[in-house]
This record gives structure tokens, C-alpha cells and sequence, in this order.
């Protein structure tokens, strides 16, 4: 069996979409020819955590764990933010109207002192210690994934020194990525940046992105014919405790975190709107509106703007291994995309685990997205515009209407079987394996 080397910092006990990608990728290689080797972080600040995962880890996997060291500690004594607390990407504090002049100092540090992110201290004594590994124990290839970019700067100088095939694999963009703007840049850090992602794009054997529109991207920043290899889907039905039933009230569920970029106040408003309206019978009295996962406060501030506390349920993390369930009980299944630049290729792993939960999908982003897309071609859902109030009302009132006559309903004929965690993890074979000049 040929071996790879995967740079992951996000490996369980990490929860979160971070992790999903390549916990599942490698699940899925020993039965493509191909070992797993897991390179990530011991003590890693995680901003989830979810031990039902490390269920998934194949017991082929060989995991290497290094100690890493992390500058969260100073940043929340300064802040006076408790040990405990999770830190959001890039030190961002989303949601408040205005920043205290420590946490704007914190964002400039760690944009122009922590390049490319938090994890670059880790950079040099991780390729020290695996050119010593790979020396006793080789691999074929490498694949580093990222964010945190720090990844693919460890693979790129194991790539240099050792000659190793490698896949620089991009599940966000780099300078292309929605909190980017906000790090408070100077003009040197700015173009040490693009100069690292150049380096990372042009030295890789190959590139991949999650979705097509962020391929473009990278290309366009120096990257030669990037493949797409999107997330996917990988529930195993057989895992449930009892069979879901479908839920007796109009529930809209979203499941996963909700920072305020994905605060889609026009969403929120139609909705109040629409629990008011008189001539919608009982829609107020069965709407419920239930968010699973972390919520930012400005969120919360415009369910109370448009009093629909009373409609919604909040819910915390629950382990993965949980999200079917309640996915498959839902009505209607929501998908609240964050407006940024680079919105057009996000192409979250949740869309995937919709689809595969069969229940109606009501998105919430660019109409000619990629995205959208996936929601055409399959037919499983709906996407309306960040703007398009009447829109919105229009999907939720006529998905009402056939809720109460029974026959809100998915189309199933369309096969997403090739959005399935196994399948990708055949086309990223042949991806590994071209690179290596076995195709």
C-alpha cells in the first residue's frame, strides 16, 4: 500500500467543518491503495470539539502528533478572556459596531506579525521533525491542506528538500478569504502574503479547490489548472438510534455556526413580516425556527428586532454523528451564506450533508453562485438573493403551503451519489496518482 503524508492541523478531537474534509477523505483511501499519515497539532486551540468523531479515523491511519504552541494565551490575557473561551479566525470579533483599541492592536499583530496565520511558529520545527520521520518512514506524496496556510508552507519546504510529489489542497482562498480585509494590513505584510500564496500555487505538483469559482481564483493569483474535488456527504443511516420523524410544526432549521457575516437581515425581516400577516392561517403558531450551533448576538438582536423570539429555538453544538437526525426530521433545511467578495465559490460541506438528509433546501445567497449550481443541477432546494425580500416570502410561503397539504417534498430523481464522501475520495486518487505519473 503507497503512503501519503496529509498536513491537517484540524483532526479530532477538533469538531467543526474544518475537520470534516480530510477526517473523511482518509476514511475512504486504504480502500483506494493508499495509507494515511496524518501529520497535525498536540494541544491545538480548536474552537469546537467533538470526540464522536474519532469514530471515523480508519484503523489503517498512522497519526503523528507534534506540540504546538499558540499565541491565544497572550491574546486573551490582554483582551481578559477567560482560558476557556474559543478564539474566532483571525482574532475577528464579529457582531459589535465598534472595537475596543485592544482588540483592533490584537488584529494588526496578528496580521502583520503572524504570517500567514497564528500556526507559522509551527512551520519550522514541523519540517524539522518530519524530514527526520520521512527519512526512517517515506511516503509517495503529500497533501497539505489549509486554512491555516502554515499547511502548505511546511509541505512546500519538504516538497523543496526531499523532491516528495505534492497536492496543495484549498478547502477556503488565501488572500481571497471574507475576513481577510479586516487584518489590518500594512502594505509589506500585504505583499508578503500574496508573495507566500504565489509560491504555494506555482511550486505545488497540483492544486485543488473545493468549488469552481474559488478554482478561478486561485488561478488568477498564479495557480496553472486547478481541480475541483468539492466537500461532500458521509452518513452512515445504519448509526441511528431510532428512525427521525418528521416534525408536526413548519420547523426551518439551520445547523452549524452563524457569525454575523451570515447575518441575513432581509431573511429575518421577511419572516416577521410574514408571522404577522394575517391571511397566512397558523403560520406564526407553527413556524419554528430552530439554529443548531453557536449563534453570534447580532443574529439574536434581529430575531428580537422582528419578534420571532417565540418562534425560534436555539440549540448548542451537538456531535456529528447527531446532525442527521435532526436534519431528517426537519421541514425545511436552511442554508445562510455569508456576503463576501469570494461568496460566488463557497461551497460549504452542509449543502452536501442537505442534500443527503432529503429534506427541501432554502439557500440564501448569489443566484449564479456555485452553490446554486449544485442546487440546479440536483434539484433538492432553492437559492434566493441576499436582497430579494419577495423571493424569500414567496419560497416560504408556497413550501408552507405545501407543508400543510403534505406534500413538501425533495426531488430525488437526480443521483448525488457522486457528492458522496467515497466517490471524491476516488477522484482525488486519480488526482494523487497523476501526479506521480501513474494515470
Amino acid at each position: 500500500m503507497k503512503r501519503v503524508l496529509i498536513i491537517a492541523y484540524y483532526w479530532p478531537p477538533s469538531g467543526g467543518s474544518g475537520v470534516q474534509r480530510w477526517l473523511k477523505m482518509s476514511k475512504y483511501l486504504p480502500e483506494n491503495g493508499w495509507q494515511p499519515v496524518i501529520y497535525t497539532a498536540e494541544g491545538a486551540e480548536y474552537p469546537v470539539e467533538d470526540l464522536s468523531l474519532e469514530k471515523d479515523i480508519a484503523p489503517e491511519t498512522e497519526v503523528i502528533k507534534r506540540e504546538i504552541f499558540e499565541p491565544y494565551y497572550f491574546y486573551k490575557k490582554v483582551l481578559g478572556i477567560k482560558k476557556d473561551e474559543k478564539i474566532k479566525a483571525g482574532f475577528i470579533n464579529e457582531g459589535k459596531t465598534k472595537s475596543t483599541w485592544k482588540e483592533n492592536l490584537s488584529i494588526w499583530i496578528r496580521g502583520n506579525f503572524f504570517i500567514p496565520d497564528a500556526r507559522c511558529w509551527w512551520i519550522r520545527p514541523s519540517v524539522r521533525f518530519l524530514k527526520k520521520y520521512l527519512k526512517d518512514h517515506p511516503v509517495d506524496a503529500i497533501i497539505s491542506t489549509g486554512p491555516p496556510h502554515s499547511m502548505h508552507l511546511i509541505a512546500k519546504k519538504l516538497h523543496k528538500q526531499l523532491n516528495i510529489p505534492w497536492i496543495a489542497d484549498f478547502r477556503d482562498p488565501w488572500t481571497d478569504i471574507d475576513y481577510f480585509s479586516l487584518l489590518k494590513l500594512s502594505k509589506r505584510s500585504l505583499k508578503k502574503h500574496h508573495r507566500l500564496q504565489y509560491e504555494v500555487l506555482t511550486e505545488a505538483n497540483k492544486v485543488v479547490a473545493v468549488s469552481w469559482n474559488w478554482a478561478k481564483g486561485l488561478e488568477s493569483h498564479g495557480a496553472k489548472d486547478v481541480a475541483v474535488i468539492t466537500n461532500g456527504y458521509d452518513f452512515d443511516t445504519e448509526e441511528l438510534e431510532t428512525k427521525p420523524v418528521l416534525s408536526q410544526d413548519f420547523t426551518i432549521s439551520h445547523i452549524g455556526v452563524l457569525r454575523a457575516m451570515e447575518n441575513a437581515e432581509i431573511f429575518w425581516q421577511a419572516l416577521g413580516e410574514l408571522a404577522k400577516d394575517d391571511t397566512l392561517t397558523d403560520f406564526s403558531k407553527l413556524l419554528r425556527i430552530r439554529l443548531i450551533g453557536q449563534v453570534d448576538n447580532s443574529i439574536l438582536n434581529l430575531i428580537k428586532k422582528y419578534d420571532l423570539e417565540n418562534n425560534v429555538e436555539l440549540i448548542p453544538y451537538i456531535p456529528h454523528n447527531k446532525i442527521f437526525a435532526e436534519q431528517v426530521s426537519s421541514q425545511v433545511l436552511l442554508l445562510l451564506i455569508n456576503n463576501s467578495p469570494s461568496v460566488k465559490g463557497l461551497m460549504t460541506g452542509k449543502i452536501f450533508e442537505y442534500m443527503a438528509a432529503g429534506r427541501p433546501i432554502f439557500a440564501i445567497g448569489p443566484v449564479d453562485g456555485d452553490i446554486a449550481k449544485v442546487l440546479n443541477e440536483t434539484q433538492r432546494g432553492v437559492i434566493v438573493d441576499f436582497e430579494d425580500k419577495e423571493g424569500m416570502k414567496n419560497v416560504i410561503v408556497d413550501m408552507f403551503n405545501k407543508y400543510k397539504e403534505n406534500q413538501l417534498v425533495t426531488n430525488k430523481n437526480e443521483d448525488i451519489e457522486k457528492y458522496s464522501r467515497r466517490s471524491l475520495t476516488k477522484e482525488y486518487v486519480n488526482i494523487i496518482e497523476s501526479i506521480l505519473g501513474n494515470e
